[in-house]
């Protein structure tokens, strides 16, 4: 099939109008591509990471020493995905120009979650070629991602506990390709 833009337009995941280059807080989502469980697994309602999910959450705890404006916060690795809240630009700035860094280094949400994205994939590959882990078809992540722009505190502390609990949810996760979430 030819490419018609009526039918193959990508819809924007993107708030309307919203400066992503911006000082703010975010809460976001990466799913593995085809949902495949590559992480772990939940045990009653605990998930248990294998190495390639230790390996995701050592580039998620690495994100503030690539980024001098980025401090992370609420995160948890999912058998086929995950879900964190990072703090960007001004949140952090002071720590940033402590260390010479000026404001205009901020990173924008996506430069996050591309280099996680990008990190993650080359230590996936490493992992399949020495230490046996599954092959993957095509790719680690899926092309886009989960975003969303915490506005306040009530929101931060529900995301904060969305996030905590998605474990001893997964059963009706969304993402669990065994689970009786909706699709």
């Amino acid at each position: 099939m030819s490419y018609d833009p009526e039918i193959h337009r990508r819809r924007s995941i993107r708030l309307d109008g919203y400066d992503y280059s911006s000082a703010g807080t975010y809460y976001i989502s990466v799913v593995v591509q085809g949902r495949l469980c590559l992480f772990g697994k939940v045990v009653d309602g605990v998930m248990r990471v294998n190495e390639a999910g230790r390996m995701v959450s050592r580039v998620w705890d690495g994100m503030q020493d690539r980024f001098p404006f980025l401090e992370s916060d609420e995160f948890v690795v999912m058998p086929n995905h995950v879900h964190g809240v990072v703090f960007l630009g001004q949140a952090v700035a002071t720590m940033g120009e402590m260390s010479g860094q000026t404001a205009g280094d901020a990173p924008t949400l996506g430069d996050v979650v591309r280099v996680l994205k990008s990190v993650t994939t080359v230590e996936y590959g490493r992992g399949v070629r020495e230490l046996g882990w599954e092959r993957l078809e095509r790719r680690l992540w899926q092309r886009n991602y989960f975003e969303r722009v915490v506005r306040n505190g009530s929101e931060l502390r529900a995301v904060r506990e969305y996030i905590a609990n998605n474990p001893m949810n997964w059963e009706l996760d969304r993402e669990n390709p065994g689970g009786g979430g909706e699709r």
